[in-house]
């Protein structure tokens, strides 16, 4: 048996090989092939340099990019440090800081040359990005959807349970925050040990819930109230609908049974005791062990890490799935949003002015926004990758299915070149959508067998429908796309860094403390000394900013 799979593995090797050949071969022979460089602010994974669709891509397009990632220190110390230097890659993850460090071009002063890039949003959209001197210095990466979405893959915060904690309880239905940890506490109460997946034979200790909060991702432990409240991810603030007005989730009576919550789970060893010292490699780590029963994080900072971990996995029930958690029953939970509503403007990907080749740089964007790369990006290669129906349904097949899976397959044979823009909904046959994941038919045939039967346990085809969905948010959404524009050079940005400061410095002890009543007031007296009346103030303007530009828009469009 183990032969065949050994003969299957080199066949598919060779055809590979024989197929990239024949396409290089007969592409343009002598055509030159311009490289660039790119920095981005977040961990990523480092594909084979002779990486098989990137080579193929490059032949296509003229143009190759070698990415790096964030490694060994914090994205505000990896920026500092080209600031400092004055020495850029061609592309960068762009923010206000560069922009004020006068590292980044406008593009918008060179975008009509590029139509893909010019067109990649609405004018509208883009004037949200035009910075004091009205140009355009970065575009999104991502949520950027053309035509229709489909509405299956939750990538946004959560409170995720694995599925084995389900199937034991009988698939109940789990709603509060009470609920959630009723259901951990007895769980773990009778099945404390579980099997090493990877060391048959040997026992132990589960986690039954952990929290990361490592540098900037302690917004997995600070922003759960205002989810808790009913409330969409606006992140630094919550909006009242009906008065249209800002909320402070941080200081909210939700907030404080959150916490009171967390402390009494911590001190009864239901949360992770290391929680607080762990750094974000450890904490993927640990959920890719499968001894984690449940945490609150985003879809895309743990998924692919656990998931790939998973398939080596010779037991099931460490898959993951959403849960609708509100504060009380009677509230609706907004966990989940249309994709492509949640636009952020304070970062995307920028040219800086180290670029030698402003032209080709433009070029390289504006072409893997081009259909047939963005299927070369995330379907792969026809045939090889995935197959079509007659009906012209993309879809894979399990072997398909596992190669993709594959991380050393992958690293040679992939390239999505994850952090530039992309169009996302669908394909422009109007069937297919632009990424796997993101096609119903194939999320669910992919999914493992363990979250496959739990979804429909639940009666349910996806995680969108484990949390249900909701209307679009107003126009204001999301607020943290403003905020997260603001720098200590203004009141409201500096009155923000504190805010953060103290969040990251007593949210910790609140939760390990053995006197919460003590330490939570010990935190409300430093939260309230950094006036966040101030930065709340700032934020309304912002809102009745964005409201009264959406009744223009809209009043305009009448004529």
């Amino acid at each position: 048996m183990r032969r065949k799979t050994i003969l299957r593995v080199v066949l598919i090797g060779v055809v590979l090989t024989l197929f990239f050949a024949v396409r290089i071969t007969n592409s343009k022979k002598n055509r030159e092939i311009k490289e660039f460089t790119a920095f981005f602010d977040v961990p990523g994974n480092e594909i084979d340099e002779d990486n098989e669709i990137r080579e193929l891509i490059a032949q296509k397009i003229g143009a190759r990019c070698q990415e790096q990632w964030l490694s060994g220190k914090s994205a505000d110390e990896a920026i500092a440090s080209y600031i400092a230097s004055g020495e850029y890659t061609d592309f960068i993850s762009g923010n206000m800081v560069l922009y004020e460090a006068g590292a980044l071009i406008p593009i918008d002063v060179y975008w009509d040359d590029y139509p893909n890039i010019k067109n990649f949003l609405t004018l509208e959209l883009w004037d949200r990005f035009r910075q004091a001197d009205g140009h355009v210095y970065w575009i999104p990466q991502f949520g950027i959807v053309h035509g229709k979405v489909a509405e299956v893959l939750h990538e946004g915060e959560a409170f995720w349970i694995q599925t084995r904690v389900l199937k034991w309880a009988g698939y109940p239905d789990i709603r509060t925050l009470d609920e959630y940890f009723d259901l951990l506490e007895a769980y773990v109460a009778e099945n404390p040990l579980m099997e090493n997946p990877f060391r048959r034979g040997e026992m132990v200790e589960s986690i039954p819930f952990t929290i990361l909060c490592d540098d900037w991702r302690y917004f997995c432990l600070e922003n759960p109230p205002q989810f808790l409240d009913g409330y969409p991810n606006d992140g630094s603030c919550m909006v009242d609908v009906d008065m249209q007005t800002v909320m402070d989730y941080n200081s909210s009576e939700t907030a404080k049974r959150y916490f009171k919550k967390l402390n009494e789970e911590y001190n009864n060893g239901i949360i992770d005791q290391e929680f607080f010292t762990q750094s974000y490699q450890e904490y993927l780590e640990k959920l890719a062990s499968g001894r984690v029963l449940g945490m609150v994080d985003q879809w895309w900072q743990f998924a692919y890490s656990v998931n790939t971990s998973q398939d080596r996995m010779p037991v099931q029930g460490y898959g993951y799935v959403p849960l609708p958690i509100t504060i009380d029953r009677g509230i609706k939970n907004q966990w989940h949003v249309k994709r492509g509503t949640e636009l952020s403007v304070a970062d995307g990907i920028s040219i800086t002015v180290s670029c030698k080749d402003l032209k080709g740089a433009m070029q390289f964007i504006n072409d893997l926004l081009d259909e047939e790369i963005l299927k070369l990006r995330y379907w792969g290669i026809e045939g090889i990758d995935y197959d079509v129906y007659e009906n012209g349904v993309y879809y894979r097949t399990p072997e398909q299915r596992a190669r993709a899976r594959n991380l050393d397959y992958s690293d040679a044979h992939f390239c999505i070149y994850s952090h530039f823009p992309r169009i996302e909904g669908m394909l422009s046959d109007g069937i297919n959508a632009f990424s796997p994941e993101y096609q119903a038919d194939e999320f669910l045939n992919a999914l493992a067998p363990d979250v496959r039967e739990c979804l429909v346990a639940y009666k349910c085809r996806n995680y969108v429908e484990m949390l249900g969905t909701n209307s679009e948010p107003g126009p204001w959404y999301p607020m943290y796309s403003y905020s997260e524009m603001l720098t200590p050079e203004s009141e409201a940005g500096r009155v923000w860094e504190q805010m953060k400061s103290v969040k990251n410095d007593y949210l910790p002890r609140v939760v390990m403390t053995e006197d919460f009543e003590g330490m939570w007031q010990q935190y409300m007296e430093h939260y309230t000394a950094c006036q966040p009346e101030i930065f709340f103030e700032e934020m309304q303007r912002e809102l009745e900013r964005r409201i009264a530009l959406a009744k223009q828009i809209k009043a305009y469009s009448k004529y």
